[in-house]
């Protein structure tokens, strides 16, 4: 047997480096946790809670998918996802079916503010349903890994106790530590098991049972958006101080009826790209993705509602304007940088690509 290969390298991974797959582990029905390394045996830097955007080879064309790290960085040899087809799956399906030990995948990230080492709180509240459970698995893991398990309610929701991803590596955190309660409610029973925890769709008077000191808890929330915003409202209804309450979603943002002061845009506009030469007329409504397709100029994007942060270019000059959801920091947007997907140019814009 030979001796094993160096895994630790002196510096994190950056994006610059694919991520090879090492591990596909089966969870539920359509569901498998997959493990990468960086082939140079970089560690793995970022907040339990965040996510990646993976670049996937579909047969039509790369796509562009963002996960939430199912890992800890309390283990930073490896960085790991949850993925889970549904009906419409196109890159988790790909996955699922193509996707195999050796095989390697671009990547951007980490990146995300929702984890719970942003607001420190000596009770925590978790929620979530199907998939979303994923940051509340990293959350808990640093949690573990860290010796000082905080006080921490975890409430999951599924279809029935088979779907319940990480089952039993949580039942076996909550057997060994008194800070970590679950609380699991599942809509049907499996045949021939018996089910003690609670059946049902979540609900307000469930949730005041499961965690009754809420008031005292940091709530975050992962799940469906209609699962969410039923959490949001059951919350606001028990007097919930919503300061506290911190949710994670990879769908566009319901209006609110919030204002948000936007430039008009300018009468002419145009986009020039340094790199390629090419430039294209714009009248300032669109945005420099929309732009840049029309142009033949590929920028990798994923949400296409600032969330990802995947569709971020460098802007030479110029002025745009853009409205986004956090994918991008305010250093960022100093240093010249914009998310393709929600800037507008103003003017003549000039960006190195």
């Amino acid at each position: 047997m030979g001796a094993p290969r160096q895994m630790w390298a002196s510096a994190p991974w950056a994006e610059d480096e694919p991520l090879e797959c090492t591990m596909i582990i089966p969870e539920t029905a359509d569901c498998a946790t997959i493990a990468f390394r960086a082939p140079s045996g970089a560690w793995f830097d970022y907040q339990p809670g965040q996510f990646l955007t993976l670049e996937l080879p579909l047969p039509g064309g790369p796509v562009h998918r963002t996960y939430t790290i199912s890992s800890s960085p309390s283990r930073p040899l490896s960085i790991s996802i949850t993925v889970k087809a549904g009906p419409d799956s196109l890159g988790t399906r790909w996955m699922l079916d193509h996707l195999r030990p050796g095989m390697r995948l671009r990547a951007k990230g980490p990146a995300g503010a929702f984890s719970f080492l942003r607001h420190p709180a000596r009770k925590y509240l978790f929620v979530s349903a199907g998939s979303g459970i994923t940051p509340m698995m990293s959350m808990t893991t640093w949690a573990w890994d860290s010796g000082e398990m905080p006080d921490i309610v975890f409430v999951h929701a599924a279809r029935r106790p088979a779907d319940i991803i990480f089952r039993r590596r949580l039942e076996g955190f909550a057997a060994r530590v008194p800070g970590l309660q679950l609380r699991f409610t599942v809509e049907d029973v499996d045949p021939l098991e018996v089910w003690p925890g609670y059946r049902g769709r979540l609900n307000q008077i469930m949730l005041g049972l499961m965690a009754p000191d809420y008031q005292e808890r940091e709530v975050f929330c992962c799940g469906p958006e209609p699962f969410m915003r039923g959490v949001r409202e059951m919350l606001a209804a028990l007097g919930h101080d919503m300061t506290r309450y911190h949710e994670e979603s990879f769908a566009a943002p319901a209006p609110e009826g919030v204002t948000v002061d936007i430039p008009a845009p300018a009468p002419v506009s145009e986009l020039a790209f340094a790199a390629s030469g090419a430039r294209i007329a714009s009248d300032g409504s669109e945005t420099v993705l929309s732009a840049a397709r029309r142009a033949g100029i590929v920028i990798p994007s994923g949400c296409n509602f600032g969330l990802c942060g995947t569709c971020k270019v460098q802007k030479l000059s110029g002025e745009v304007a853009m409205v986004h959801n956090g994918g991008i920091t305010e250093d960022e947007i100093a240093r010249g940088l914009i998310l393709a997907c929600c800037a507008r140019p103003q003017g003549t814009v000039v960006l190195d690509l």
